[in-house]
């Protein structure tokens, strides 16, 4: 991001390349749906565009891309419960949907995954996917949803534990 800022063109096109997947992962994950995700991920990487003069590298560059992406997708859901009460069936049902995911959605074993993923509570869905999705740091998650280094210690534990259980019957 430092080379981008500094006005390598080529530097954004490295950084989309490295990081646009897992991004977009995550954003799927935390949105109803392809067509939201697409949204979700496009704001977010105009962002990155218009951070660029800004951009003060603190912290990682996944750590900067999340915390946008975690913003987005707060924000997102925050429009979608004003205007709907049941936006939780809606999430549900987009882990259902054909798009990159179809080769995991076709192993039952997979549909079981993606739904417990959905049905975490939205502040443990959040760690476990930046932990995975995002590989970020405790540190760096802490820092993403400003909550304490020990409350998202505490959030993927009780993620990890509702996901060992709901997929008990695979064993």
């Amino acid at each position: 991001m430092s080379r981008y800022r500094d006005g390598d063109a080529t530097a954004f096109d490295e950084l989309y390349a490295r990081h646009a997947d897992r991004l977009f992962r995550f954003v799927l994950r935390m949105s109803r749906g392809r067509t939201e995700a697409d949204e979700i991920a496009q704001d977010v990487w105009i962002a990155v565009v218009r951070a660029r003069t800004t951009y003060m590298p603190t912290a990682r560059f996944t750590t900067f891309l999340f915390s946008i992406a975690h913003r987005r997708c707060t924000d997102r859901l925050r429009s979608l419960v004003r205007r709907a009460k049941f936006w939780v069936e809606d999430a549900v049902e987009a882990a259902t949907e054909t798009g990159p995911f179809d080769v995991l959605h076709a192993n039952q074993l997979g549909r079981a995954l993606l739904a417990a993923i959905q049905d975490l509570p939205a502040s443990q869905r959040e760690a476990f996917l930046l932990k995975e999705e995002g590989e970020l740091t405790l540190d760096e998650i802490a820092l993403v949803t400003g909550a304490s280094r020990e409350t998202v210690k505490s959030r993927l534990r009780y993620a990890q534990r509702r996901l060992r259980e709901a997929l008990d019957t695979w064993r």
